[in-house]
């Protein structure tokens, strides 16, 4: 007898999951962009506000639930605050500081609305579709006073079903949009090609092992030659995992803005259309600095002072629709535009069409993009905009660090903190009185850490107690005053990375400057990473440190949390994205980069095969020369003449690199003064950027002359100058980081914590900038080029290991 053929089983149609914050950030933000409502909370403030209203509640409390429902194709999740099952009452916490009724009525608006929606979740886990009433509550918790304001409002089941359909209603149509985007992202990057007819050599195992460790979810530490193609060789293979993976959101963070301008070169290469293929419909997004976002710098963050800030949330929705059009590869009106690239000047453009802020339009924009590229700090630094959003939003995502050595310096500057008494004594002065007593504690205790100290530079154990609580006092009652007013902080010209989002106000009365302002960010952060002092920083103190002129500037002691090893702060990062793969030339010795960034313990480390051979560039030694700080005066006749011979033999474009502008303007006056024939051109303290661009305009295919540069500025690396536009490079430095008393101190610590503190705080990172500068020169398998090494510890064993192994080494004779 035949058995009956069972019917296909019904296609189930995709599903969208939404958390709750993010629902209710579409459909319920109505009205005015408005910052000026409390400098908000730090994460652990905010921690232990919830801790302690949760702590107040009686018995059978529940807190933290996790909470869900669908809804048509959607569905809804999240985690509640609190539910007292006694009184019927679920609660959401908010943490706050200030005076609550200056609240705006549409950050009230959205916190009702989250509420209802975690109430009408609640319902249906908890089987309570029938009930007549249950309480939603408010909790505001003010962090200064301790004090709870309880705003409670009954809703019967009906009222808070109608309110989750309402809003997954208004998401609908948004969320349709975004499943069928998926899709066909997902459908294209499966079948993406490789954009070139092969891959260099090299660059096919770095995309294969790139491709793995997405796979297998781990990170990755890579090191290739520079000019193999890293940044296409690694977003190809992990936009290929994409589909496979279902990864929400790839990274791609870089240290400079030439890494920035790389990937999204590399991106729209990936995303251009094939013969007989359309362009691959991936949404791209650069982030960048306030800063350079702001269109009204002089107006601060809320509709009575900036017409963008005016209705924003009114029409973000247009907006917000606008760049997704632009996203999609139809909107290319020509292979070479740049359709899909929501870069900043896409960005600043769609913002200008619908007066929306182009800085809090790219934020919203990243809820939705496929591919971020921004700096390391919106993932690695402690109010990190992208690592909140991946935790807030539970994202699947991926993490590519370009040049990644420079993690290691990047990351101890956004977890170390300094606190200058001469400027704390200026603003003490025109502080306004009701800070007195406060800023007075502190000024006495400032002095009492000090008193005692005999040398200038003193590293201390732990930092003391009274201080601290002098400061904590101290920006406490700076928060309350500053509360008291309407004023946004951006009137008074604070950087914005001094501002913490989402909110940062002072008031009228701290006057046109903003010294108390600048305290009170300093001394936030100083007092946050105090929390966290371990052996992974230094607690040190610089005493009568003359930064300026007039008294003021005189007996007063510099205070600074150094961190020298940001790995407890970062290995949280690598833990929580799926997958992280940080790549470079110089990520050599692997166990430093190891050690210094907190990567897993079984994070695999790769070193790519080299596209280059050794008879492409000449490497020599000038073992003759000593660059010694004592010996500085003495080489200037020896590297002038090694220079010019270079030169009279071989013609062309190169770079000269120096341990210090001084070193570089000696060498450099008496070169012009020797062979003022020699076309010469030098970088300068503190370059513009234009000056910048100028400098490296010098470098054409027809040009020649010599550019004389510091080891570790802007022109050591991260510059790209193929062919003759440089043929060769002479590094007067081993790159060693100056001997002085902090470095000193460093090196104990790394003594005491690796074992090897000379190697980890000045060997490796010298002879990475070493590496880093000689790998401007082959930058193709067609250049030639070379190379001289100027200094005799060149020939050290311990240094020539750390050197690429495809080079071939000379060394000079001496005369």
């Amino acid at each position: 007898m035949t058995e009956p053929i069972s019917p296909p089983a019904p296609v189930q149609p995709a599903r969208y999951a939404v958390a709750v914050r993010a629902l209710c950030e579409f459909t319920a933000k109505l009205g005015d962009l408005d910052l000026r409502f409390t400098p908000s909370p730090t994460a652990q403030e905010g921690i232990a506000g919830h801790a302690t209203v949760t702590s107040r509640r009686p018995a059978g409390y529940l807190t933290e639930l996790s909470l869900s429902g669908d809804y048509k194709q959607l569905t809804v999740r999240g985690r509640a605050d609190g539910y007292d099952p006694t009184k019927r009452q679920l609660e959401e916490i908010k943490t706050y500081r200030g005076d609550l009724k200056k609240m705006p009525a549409n950050h009230r608006h959205l916190h009702w609305a989250q509420v209802k929606i975690y109430g009408h979740l609640l319902c249906l886990q908890m089987g309570l579709e029938g009930l007549d009433e249950l309480s939603l509550a408010l909790v505001y918790f003010d962090i200064a006073s301790q004090k709870e304001t309880v705003l409670a409002e009954p809703y019967s089941a009906v009222e808070l079903k109608r309110h989750f359909e309402e809003q997954c209603e208004a998401f609908l149509a948004w969320a349709g949009q975004e499943l069928a985007h998926k899709a066909a992202r997902d459908l294209a990057l499966d079948g993406l090609e490789f954009p070139h007819q092969e891959f260099r050599t090299g660059q096919r195992h770095l995309a294969e092992t790139v491709y793995r460790a997405a796979s297998t979810g781990r990170c990755l530490m890579v090191q290739a030659p520079t000019g193999i193609g890293k940044t296409i060789g690694t977003l190809y293979p992990l936009l290929r995992a994409m589909p496979k993976q279902a990864l929400d959101k790839i990274f791609f963070l870089s240290a400079k803005t030439p890494g920035r301008r790389l990937a999204l070169d590399a991106l729209h290469v990936l995303k251009a259309a094939r013969p007989g293929k359309i362009a691959a419909p991936l949404r791209v997004l650069e982030l960048v600095a306030r800063d350079k976002a702001c269109e009204h710098p002089d107006k601060a963050c809320h509709g009575d002072s900036c017409p963008l800030a005016r209705g924003f949330y009114d029409r973000l929705p247009q907006a917000r629709q606008s760049a997704i059009i632009w996203a999609k590869p139809e909107a290319a009106s020509s292979q070479a535009d740049v359709a899909g690239m929501l870069d900043q000047g896409a960005v600043r453009d769609i913002a200008r069409q619908h007066q929306v802020c182009p800085y809090y339009l790219s934020q919203d924009l990243a809820r939705w993009a496929d591919v971020i590229v921004g700096d390391y700090n919106y993932y690695f630094d402690i109010s990190a905009m992208l690592y909140s959003m991946t935790q807030v939003y539970q994202w699947k995502a991926s993490v590519l660090v370009d040049e990644a050595h420079n993690l290691v310096e990047r990351g101890r500057k956004m977890y170390s903190a300094e606190l200058d008494q001469a400027e704390f004594n200026i603003m003490r002065r025109t502080a306004p009185a009701v800070l007195k007593k406060a800023l007075d504690r502190v000024s006495r205790q400032w002095n009492a850490l000090h008193k005692e100290q005999g040398a200038r530079y003193q590293v201390y154990p732990e930092i003391p107690e009274k201080f601290l609580q002098a400061m904590q006092q101290a920006t406490t009652a700076i928060g309350d005053f500053m509360v008291s007013g309407v004023v946004d902080a951006a009137e008074n010209n604070v950087p914005s990375d001094l501002i913490n989002e989402p909110s940062q106000q002072t008031n009228p009365a701290v006057g046109q400057d903003s010294k108390l302002l600048h305290f009170y960010f300093d001394a936030l952060l100083f007092t946050q990473l105090a929390e966290a002092f371990g052996e992974h920083s230094l607690f040190d103190v610089i005493k009568d440190v003359d930064t300026g002129t007039g008294a003021a500037y005189r007996k007063n002691a510099l205070l600074c949390i150094r961190n020298i090893v940001p790995a407890p702060f970062l290995k949280h990062r690598f833990q929580d994205s799926h997958s992280t793969v940080l790549f470079s030339a110089t990520l050599s010795p692997w166990d430093y980069y190891s050690d210094m960034l907190g990567l897993p313990g079984e994070t695999p480390w790769i070193n790519v095969e080299s596209p280059f051979r050794a008879d492409q560039l000449e490497v020599n030694i000038a073992a003759a020369i000593s660059t010694r700080y004592r010996d500085r005066d003495a080489s200037l006749q020896a590297i002038t003449e090694l220079m010019a011979q270079q030169y009279r033999r071989h013609a062309g474009n190169y770079l000269a690199f120096f341990s210090s502008f001084d070193y570089l303007q000696k060498v450099a006056a008496l070169f012009a003064e020797r062979y003022p024939d020699i076309p010469q051109w030098q970088q300068s303290r503190g370059m513009e950027e234009a000056a910048r661009e100028e400098f490296l305009a010098r470098f054409t295919q027809c040009s020649e002359g010599i550019g004389f540069a510091v080891l570790g500025g802007a022109f050591a690396e991260g510059i790209d100058l193929p062919g003759s536009r440089l043929i060769g490079a002479f590094i007067a430095t081993l790159g060693l980081p100056q001997l002085n008393p902090v470095n000193e101190q460093i090196m104990q610590r790394m003594d005491s914590i690796f074992g090897r503190g000379y190697d980890y705080t000045y060997l490796f990172p010298g002879l990475q900038k070493v590496v880093q500068a000689a790998g401007r020169v082959i930058r193709t398998q067609s250049d030639q080029g070379y190379v001289y090494l100027i200094d005799d510890r060149f020939k050290r064993p311990e240094v020539r290991a750390l050197l690429p192994a495809w080079w071939k080494i000379g060394i000079l004779a001496k005369d």
